[in-house]
Parts: structure tokens; C-alpha cells; sequence
């Protein structure tokens, strides 16, 4: 049963001195009871039978009249990257068992990626005591505003922690190497770099599981294609919001829009004024704090 906190928290909690227990702001359950909202904790869903209006799940059938889809996205893990010798810290539980791992002291970390998350947590990692090494295929982190100067001006704020950025890396292994009570990995590169670590992170983009809209035959572009005016799917009945929602072929991964896009779907199910999704530029806050930035996003 998942509790109710801060997402955007898991990639600076530890530059601000918040304990792992001080992120929950309020338990799945009392959230449930406050909302008068039916939750059915630990419970997967499995398919959809579009045409009877049923969802099966793993505690049975669910009928339905209006059926809303937020299950969000998942860290992609491009090879050689896998559950196994990584962690994804996606979710709150994820971030919680990392924090736990770190417990120790001081270890080296490995994190793949350095776009907006991967960045934000080598920072705060660092910040943590912890040695850091970052990865990425692109020549300086947060490449996508590189027109921004935004990775030079991270790099040169970190030249003061214990963090390392290493550009113009393609990963061809991932090996856990004996390190007795506690694993390492060592990390290869094409170029025949290795890094070794104690710990290491995927920060790889995320992607829409498709598992759900396939079995519906939802259309699909980039995630599941719905109406602006409405928030619906290609099926009648059956909307979607947040990460695994796609309007004119573009997923928003940020928080802001999500908000609108309920309000969007609420007056739809709801029978009231129509209240249309209307696209907006975003604005990209970058929470590092060894250099915070302020960044012009995509329109969402």
C-alpha cells in the first residue's frame, strides 16, 4: 500500500538532511479513507476486456464505466543494464531500499545517466558523503539544454564534491565481482574504461509499459494516444493521465500538467462544461542544489 509523498523529494533528500521516514506524508490507507475512495492495496492489474467493460486483476474481475489509466512509466534499462545488478529509483519503495543499502557509510556509487534525475541524484549523493561517478553517452550532463550552458555550469560547481562526470561513455558490461558480505560491480566500457562501484543507478529516461493498452488495443504513439478535449483513449470509456498519457504523440514526465489533465477528465466523466486540455510551455527547475537551474522545458 503505497503512502502519499513528495516525488520530486527522492533526488534531494539527503542535501537536506530529510530522513527516509519524514518523506511519507500520509499513509495509502488514511489517504483512502479521507477520499472516501475504495483502494484494493497490492493488487496488479492484468488486462482489459474492452468489450465488456471488465478489468481482470489479481484479486478478480472489476467492472467498469469509466476506466482511468494513470499507472505512470519505468525506468528503461538499455543493455547492459539490468534489475538485477541496478537499482531504479522510480518509486518511493525503490529509493527506501537504497537509502537502506547506503546505511553503512560512505560508498561508491555508479550512477548511468545524467540527464534532469541522474544529475540531481549524483548531486545529492555527493553531497551525502558518498563518491560518485556519472555516466552518460552525451558529452556533458543535461545535454538537452547544452544551448543553456547547463552542464558546464553543473561541472563546474561539482569540482568541489567527490563526484566524477565521465561523458562520451557506451556501457558494454555490468559485472558483480566478489566483495563478500557486500557486492561490487565493475563497469566496461566500448572504449575499455572500467569503473568500479559499490552501488549502481539506471537514470536512463523512462518508458510507457504498453502492457495494458495493448491488451484493449488502445492506440498508442509514444504512450496512450487520448483526446485533449477529454482525456479519452481510442476505446469509449477508457481515458488516461500523467506519464502513460500521450497528446499529439508527447508524453509529459512532469508533475504540473497532471493536475489539469484530471480536471480535463473529471468534467468528461462527469457530464459538466467541457474543459479541454490546452497544452503549456513548461519550466524545468533542476534541484542541485551545489547549483540549482532554471530551464526552459517542451510544451506540455
Amino acid at each position: 500500500m503505497r503512502p502519499r509523498y513528495d516525488k520530486p523529494l527522492l533526488s534531494v533528500a539527503m542535501a537536506r538532511g530529510i530522513a527516509p521516514q519524514q518523506l511519507v506524508k500520509e499513509s495509502g490507507r488514511d489517504a483512502a479513507q479521507r477520499l472516501n475512495v475504495r483502494l484494493l492495496a497490492h493488487t496488479h492489474a492484468l488486462r482489459i476486456d474492452a468489450a465488456r467493460q471488465r478489468l481482470r486483476t489479481t484479486r478478480g474481475n472489476l467492472a467498469y464505466r469509466h476506466l482511468v489509466l494513470a499507472h505512470g512509466a519505468q525506468t528503461g534499462l538499455p543493455a547492459p543494464l539490468s534489475a538485477a545488478n541496478c537499482w531504479r529509483i522510480n518509486h518511493l519503495s525503490d529509493y527506501l531500499k537504497l537509502r537502506t543499502a547506503l546505511q553503512a557509510g560512505p560508498q561508491r556509487i555508479a550512477i548511468v545517466g545524467a540527464g534532469l534525475i541522474g544529475s540531481e541524484l549524483a548531486n545529492d549523493l555527493a553531497l551525502g558523503g558518498h563518491q560518485v561517478t556519472l555516466l552518460d553517452s552525451q558529452p556533458e550532463p543535461l545535454a538537452r539544454w547544452q544551448d543553456q550552458g547547463a552542464g558546464a555550469q553543473l561541472l563546474q560547481a561539482w569540482q568541489a564534491l567527490p563526484l566524477r562526470f565521465v561523458g562520451g561513455i557506451e556501457l558494454t558490461a555490468v559485472q558483480r565481482i566478489d566483495g563478500g558480505d557486500q557486492p561490487r560491480y565493475r563497469l566496461s566500457s566500448a572504449c575499455g574504461q572500467q569503473f568500479e562501484a559499490d552501488q549502481v543507478i539506471a537514470a536512463t529516461g523512462l518508458q510507457t509499459p504498453n502492457r495494458l493498452a495493448q491488451s484493449a488495443a488502445l492506440d498508442w504513439d509514444c504512450g496512450i494516444a487520448v483526446d485533449p478535449a477529454t482525456m479519452g483513449s481510442s476505446q469509449p470509456g477508457i481515458y488516461a493521465l500523467g506519464d502513460c498519457a500521450s497528446v499529439a504523440g508527447t508524453v509529459s514526465r512532469f508533475i504540473e500538467p497532471i493536475s489539469r489533465q484530471a480536471s480535463t477528465l473529471a468534467a468528461a466523466i462527469c457530464g459538466c462544461q467541457p474543459l479541454r486540455y490546452e497544452s503549456r510551455p513548461v519550466v524545468v527547475r533542476v534541484k542541485t542544489s551545489s547549483c540549482p537551474l532554471t530551464l526552459p522545458g517542451s510544451t506540455l
